[in-house]
């Protein structure tokens, strides 16, 4: 038995948009606090750029994996397709409400002011772990055994 993948596009940019989340959202995010001289400020600042710039990385691989969905006519309501529509939905939360929210909460750091108590961020948090778990399984699903050589 050997493994076929189905649309290598669609692996491609399931498996780079789940490394990007791993290393911005579960890496560099806590990470870069660590460095000599990073204040709170810098860092937020730092944060903003990041993840904006992260936001639309993960949009171009949902538009390319969506893409793939039309082409191979990928039927809607599947499990294997829901579980690309639930990290799709999650994208579309945080780019209309959470990053929208945690940029003004940041700068309002950056301005030395201290915002209200809120968990937008184990929310944000929270989005990531689910979409990290729903893209591997959508990525597994991309591939099809095959019994090459087998005579019926």
């Amino acid at each position: 038995m050997t493994a076929q993948v189905k649309s290598p596009i669609t692996v491609v940019s399931v498996f780079l948009w789940i490394g990007f989340i791993c290393a911005i959202s579960f890496m560099e995010a806590w990470l870069k606090f660590q460095a000599p001289g990073i204040t709170l400020s810098l860092g937020l600042g730092i944060g903003r750029l990041v993840f904006g710039t992260l936001n639309k990385i993960e949009w171009i691989f949902a538009i390319a994996i969506g893409i793939q969905l039309v082409i191979h006519k990928a039927p809607l309501l599947s499990t294997k397709t829901v579980a690309f529509l639930l990290p799709l939905l999650l994208l579309f939360i945080q780019t209309v409400w959470l990053l929208p929210a945690l940029d003004a909460r940041a700068e309002m750091y950056i301005q030395d002011t201290i915002p209200p108590a809120s968990n937008l961020h184990f929310y944000y948090a929270g989005g990531e772990v689910i979409k990290v778990i729903c893209l591997l399984i959508y990525g597994i699903t991309q591939f099809k055994k095959t019994d090459h050589g087998k005579s019926n």
